[in-house]
């Protein structure tokens, strides 16, 4: 999380403008979210969040997955090189 309030602005400006970029695309422009915990099988818990913490969402409007990964290619959070985007289809149940 940028510190100082020059990186904060640019930092919000980056998701403005994603978002912006995605327009209409956006369904649910998401939230951060907190630490996590994974539940194993037999109940086991354990607070590191994963292999791969989540560490927000955002869900969009995609033809297809090659779509929704090339939104994704200009994702904010990928200027930490510490963060990824994992991108999956919403599967309709019902």
């Amino acid at each position: 999380m940028p510190t100082d309030e020059a990186e904060r602005k640019a930092a919000m400006d980056a998701w403005t403008g994603w978002y912006d970029k995605l327009g209409s695309a956006v369904i649910d422009g998401g939230n951060p979210v907190g630490m996590s915990r994974t539940v194993l099988p037999g109940g086991v818990v354990e607070n590191n969040g994963g292999s791969n913490p989540t560490a927000g969402y955002t869900i969009v409007e995609a033809k297809d997955i090659d779509d929704a990964v090339a939104k994704a290619r200009d994702c904010p959070i990928l200027m930490n090189p510490a963060f990824s985007v994992e991108v999956a289809p919403i599967i309709e149940m019902m």
